[in-house]
Formats: structure tokens, sequence, C-alpha cells
């Protein structure tokens, strides 16, 4: 009994760790699919969606059972709701759009702690990924 609770000490961890990775990988796919989606949207109607319903996104949930976040930042009045690299100019030009992660809290700057483990698409959808790993 001794031998499969220290097994289990051991291995825990690690497969916590790949359970992570595994969750992060897949909302940057969903990030994707999901990006090209609002893209396809805009070239058919010559704007972006206002929100994710005008897509048939709007439950879409990541990997830890919360929705996907979404900005239209060509609307003007969210410009200034964008999401921020270090120097504090947005991360994007045409919409944001990413997830809260695995502490469901989420900060326009992404240098601020609460929104290191997001999964975010970044320069106009050239980048998908953690924003920890963002610049």
């Amino acid at each position: 009994m001794l031998i499969i609770a220290i097994l289990v000490a051991v291995l825990l961890p690690g497969y916590s760790q790949y359970r992570e990775r595994q969750r992060v990988s897949q909302a940057t796919q969903e990030l994707v699919v999901m990006g090209t989606v609002i893209k396809n949207f805009q070239l058919d109607h010559n704007r972006y969606p206002n929100d994710l319903s005008e897509v048939q996104l709007a439950n879409q949930v990541d990997p830890w059972g919360r929705r996907y976040e979404y900005l239209n930042i060509s609307d003007a009045s969210n410009a200034g709701k964008a999401r921020k690299r270090k120097n504090l100019t947005p991360i994007n030009s045409d919409f944001d759009l990413y997830s809260v992660g695995r502490d469901g809290d989420s900060s326009p700057p992404l240098m601020a702690e609460k929104s290191r483990d997001d999964v975010i698409r970044a320069n106009d959808g050239r980048y998908h990924g953690l924003a920890s790993e963002f610049e």
C-alpha cells in the first residue's frame, strides 16, 4: 500500500501538468477555428460580429468549462478595452478572442499576473497560445 501511495504522489503532479498542456493545446486549436469563422463573417458582411452569438459561437466553452471571450476592436466604443502588450499597445487590430485559462480570471494587460494563463489570439491571428509566451 505504501508503494502505491508513493507512486501516486510522484506521478500525479506530472499527470496534472500533462492535462494542463493538453487543455492549452485544445484551446489554442479552438481559437484558430473560431478566428476563421469570425474572419469569414467579416468577409461576408464587411464587418466583424458584435458578439459570438452572431456567428453561432456564444455557447462555445473552453477546456476549463468557461465561455470564450470576444471583443470587436473595430467598434470604436470597445477600443479602450482591447488586450494589451507590455508597452500597453493592443495585441490585435481587428478583434480579441481568448480563453481566461485555468484560473478563470483575466485583465486587459497581458503582463498582469491573472492574465498569464490566458490562451490568446494575437497579432491579428498570427499567434495563438499562452499569454505568458507571447512576445
